[in-house]
């Protein structure tokens, strides 16, 4: 289950601890005689069978950063076959939305937390086929508008007319 819950967020570096904890106050992850983890349930033998319809549970990813998961039961079995086409063999996510989060609070590539963050590209990679694209000045009279827009960009290239 737990590398379900890290396929949804794809992470890459699975090298950290992890831990659920049921609603019953049950503990299940990795247990290990040098952590101190003696009521914790080795999550790698235990069967999740008794997870009834609406339950939630937790799930905490790296130990040390605590990136917690609240997880709630499904309501309603789902076919698998109809679902996903498949029947998995093991827990797999099928739907989500939103952006995923880095799993060590970059913000870009190469942010090392000291560094300026680069400048928003907005829309300045797109051609300039619509008012707000491209690198311009774009100066947008809309219908009915009792005033003209302008938007600074980048560059001045363009007047547009709607």
């Amino acid at each position: 289950m737990a590398l379900a819950v890290d396929d949804a967020f794809a992470r890459w570096d699975r090298s950290h601890l992890h831990e659920f904890q049921m609603s019953d106050g049950t503990r299940l992850g990795t247990t290990d005689p040098e952590l101190d983890n003696e009521h914790v349930v080795d999550d790698g033998k235990a069967r999740l069978l008794r997870l009834q319809p609406g339950e939630k549970f937790i799930y905490v990813f790296d130990l040390g950063d605590d990136w917690t998961h609240l997880c709630t039961v499904g309501n309603t079995a789902l076919d698998p076959i109809e679902t996903l086409g498949i029947v998995p063999a093991a827990p797999t996510p099928y739907f989500g939305w939103g952006e995923i989060p880095d799993q060590y609070g970059r913000a870009w590539d190469g942010d090392d937390g000291e560094s300026q963050p680069p400048p928003d590209p907005e829309f300045l990679d797109l051609p300039p086929l619509r008012p707000w694209w491209g690198a311009c000045i774009c100066r947008v009279a809309w219908k009915g508008a009792p005033r003209l827009t302008t938007a600074l960009l980048e560059m001045p290239r363009c007047a547009i007319q709607a």
